[in-house]
């Protein structure tokens, strides 16, 4: 089902209110997801936000209403929407939530890259904060297509 091996979530039965974390090819595995923070794509992303607001302090004063805010808001906003869709009563809102997480997933990578590119944060650290924002994107990817399969 899923080459990555990334693991993925599917709500069984509908409407209990339990999210099964699902190992891909149609196996899931016995505990259930309770809630948003028993998700390891919010673990991640959680980190994620953690190392973006470490490395925006380092940033010149000037940029901390610019680049600096907006780099944070993004990070903040991926966990938040992980979690906000995941409280949500429907799977059509949770769907709709991961979308938007996704999103700013996006637009921290584009704003990360333009820190980069105005020597505004070191390759090491771009290159840090890209693979773990890659790593939230492809999880987010696989826990939206196992939703849309297992739920439609």
């Amino acid at each position: 089902m899923f080459d990555d091996g990334a693991p993925v979530v599917v709500q069984r039965p509908m409407g209990t209110g339990f999210w099964v974390l699902g190992a891909g090819g149609g196996k899931e595995v016995a505990s259930t997801i309770k809630s948003y923070r028993d998700l390891e794509v919010w673990q991640l992303s959680m980190k994620l936000a953690e190392l973006c607001y470490e490395q925006t302090t380092h940033y010149p004063s000037r940029e901390t209403y610019g680049l600096a805010s907006q780099i944070s808001r993004a990070a903040v906003s991926v966990a938040s929407n992980i979690a906000e869709g995941h409280s949500r009563r429907t799977l059509p809102a949770y769907l709709n939530h991961l979308s938007i997480a996704l999103g700013s997933q996006s637009e921290l990578e584009t704003q990360i890259e333009l820190s980069r590119r105005l020597n505004l944060l070191a390759e090491g650290p771009a290159k840090d904060i890209l693979q773990m924002a890659g790593q939230v994107g492809r999880m987010l990817h696989a826990l939206i297509r196992s939703l849309e399969q297992k739920g439609g």
